[in-house]
């Protein structure tokens, strides 16, 4: 059980929702288009969360492809992401509820998410999320994404809380470090796209296995 807050800051990618399985099928999608190998969702899950370039990049290193199809297989991920954004995603367990209950006795919720905002919107949009908060801070919403603090206070603000008074749940080493540099408390989910870190070595105030111990 966590204290109640004010505000929730929620990272969205392997926080709130699985979304995984979209990205692993559109990134074969590209790859098999360049005449690669396809790469196993395993994979995909270990390298998300720092942008669709990136991720790209490590599974052309992973497939020994040149760096110069970077930019065409970067495109057609996109592409064939935007098209396909929830076909396979899906919220985590006890999310909706949890959420619902945060709204209910008065907290103020936002995702804060490196995704931009062209596929986060969307997303939640799909998944019938995006009336749960009042806030949806992206990527391309600041200047600096996480890890800086940015986000975080822009989200505050847009909440209207304090930063001590808001709650940031995420579940990578930028989650923690954006919360940190924004003086916010931050707790992880102990199974969310962590680069191989193990949740209790993130740094983060504390660990949650379910989002009902939010509530």
């Amino acid at each position: 059980m966590v204290k109640g807050y004010s505000g929730y800051l929620f990272d969205l990618d392997g926080t709130l929702v699985d979304t995984a399985p979209d990205i692993n099928a559109a990134l074969n999608h590209a790859l098999a288009v360049a005449g690669l190998n396809s790469v196993d969702e395993s994979f995909t899950r270990h390298w998300v969360g720092h942008g669709g370039q990136v991720l790209v990049e490590q599974a052309l290193r992973q497939q020994n492809g040149s760096a110069d199809l970077v930019t065409g297989v970067a495109r057609d991920f996109i592409e064939h992401y935007e098209a396909h954004i929830a076909d396979l995603s899906r919220p985590y367990p006890d999310v909706v509820e949890s959420l619902r209950a945060l709204s209910q006795r008065g907290a103020r919720l936002a995702v804060v998410t490196n995704k931009r905002t062209g596929l986060s919107v969307p997303l939640l949009q799909a998944l019938e999320l995006a009336h749960l908060f009042r806030a949806v801070i992206c990527g391309d919403t600041t200047a600096r994404p996480k890890p800086a603090a940015d986000p975080a206070l822009h989200a505050c603000a847009a909440l209207g809380v304090d930063v001590a008074d808001a709650l940031f749940v995420g579940d990578s080493d930028s989650d923690v470090a954006c919360a940190r540099a924004a003086g916010c408390p931050v707790v992880v989910v102990a199974d969310g796209y962590s680069h191989g870190i193990p949740a209790a070595e993130l740094g983060a105030d504390g660990v949650i296995n379910s989002f009902r111990d939010l509530v």
